[in-house]
């Protein structure tokens, strides 16, 4: 038996939906796009959704939006995917590396305020593998140091923490819809706000700073009712990235998002199955607090003292592993900006990630439990 790590969802739906785009012969920045736009942004109740090529492009321009002065400063956490560190160096700003807590691997509010400083303008809290972060004190932290919130929710979508949405709760959020994230559109990401004054400043960025994309340009190109021989026309006002996301990817979310509560729902069950069937391990612990049945995680793992050699013995038995993440402060990039992350340089060396995806089956969930009880009664 060979157990993988993660894999996506997909199904003829998706080819269907992929097949009228090429009928269409539409398959850059569209109707497509739009549509999942809408759709995105009436599955998480909020007034604005606006879809890129990665998460990394929607951290860079939603940071973009607040034209924040150069050089001052955004606090981050130390354990996270380096996308949510380039973010502030894309614009300018210096990150800073703000401690986690053991047990969730999410910001810590402690930390955060003896890192804070008044260069500081932004913060970037993260849903570790699903993990909500402690929203409420970080908001509260933010308003009383006029700090703007970019809520990176890259491991998790469709929770809600304390009544709100993850990713509502800041002033904007983006999500991942990377190949193994909780939906998927190949590569792809979207990033929302109940701020639509913000939502217009990111819209023209993501399209080259163009004032109007050639899918609305598009509809003027034969049309008799508008004799207007300027439809080709375009204005660029501002610096811009080619961000956009096409309607190839939002072909695939339109119908991974129609599936999304139920992939959610089936992780769930997994790592219901995982804990409940590792209960008796002593020195092998699950990474998180998790609580499958109240949030939506994108990630399973555990914490065992002897890393590197359970993860010898998973591969010995074709049982695929991780490690999520090397903390930001120890990459060889990010050493310029090292601040004292103590918790972090600990916690993340016990690290293992185990297969977690809808597809893994009951027999795949046991034969790795097995091998972890193997493992641990052969190493303790």
């Amino acid at each position: 038996m060979s157990v993988r790590l993660f894999a996506p969802y997909l199904g003829e739906d998706e080819l269907n939906e992929i097949r009228d785009s090429f009928e269409k012969s539409w398959v850059g920045l569209g109707e497509k796009v739009f549509k999942f736009e809408n759709a995105f942004s009436e599955y998480l109740k909020c007034k604005n959704s606006i879809g890129v090529n990665s998460a990394t492009a929607g951290l860079h321009l939603a940071l973009n939006a607040f034209r924040f002065e150069k050089g001052k400063k955004v606090l981050v956490p130390d354990i996270t995917f380096a996308s949510t560190a380039f973010a502030p160096i894309y614009n300018g700003l210096e990150p800073v590396f703000v401690d986690v807590c053991e047990d969730t691997v999410t910001m810590s509010v402690e930390d955060l305020q003896k890192k804070y400083n008044k260069d500081c303008v932004a913060v970037m809290p993260v849903h570790y593998g699903g993990q909500p972060a402690v929203m409420e004190k970080i908001t509260d932290f933010a308003k009383d140091h006029n700090l703007k919130i970019v809520e990176d929710c890259a491991h998790t979508i469709g929770a809600s923490y304390k009544g709100k949405k993850l990713g509502l709760w800041g002033d904007v959020g983006c999500f991942s819809f990377e190949e193994k994230k909780a939906m998927t559109t190949g590569d792809g990401g979207m990033i929302c706000t109940n701020d639509t004054e913000i939502a217009e400043r990111i819209k023209s960025p993501r399209w080259l700073g163009i004032d109007k994309d050639t899918y609305k340009r598009s509809s003027g190109y034969t049309s008799v009712e508008e004799l207007d021989v300027k439809h080709w026309y375009y204005d660029i006002n501002e610096l811009g990235f080619k961000y956009n996301m096409n309607d190839l990817s939002a072909s695939i979310g339109l119908i991974q998002l129609k599936k999304l509560n139920w992939m959610n729902n089936r992780r769930s069950e997994i790592i219901r199955k995982y804990l409940d069937s590792m209960k008796d391990l002593k020195y092998i612990r699950p990474i998180l607090p998790f609580e499958p049945e109240k949030y939506s995680y994108w990630l399973f793992g555990v914490r065992c003292g002897k890393r590197d050699e359970l993860i010898k013995s998973l591969k010995s038995k074709k049982i695929a592993t991780g490690v999520h993440y090397v903390p930001l402060t120890q990459v060889n990039y990010f050493k310029k900006w090292k601040s004292d992350c103590p918790v972090a340089e600990k916690i993340w060396n016990d690290f293992v990630t185990l297969p977690l995806h809808v597809m893994l089956s009951d027999n795949e969930i046991e034969f790795v439990v097995e091998s972890l009880y193997e493992y641990e009664k052969n190493n303790y």
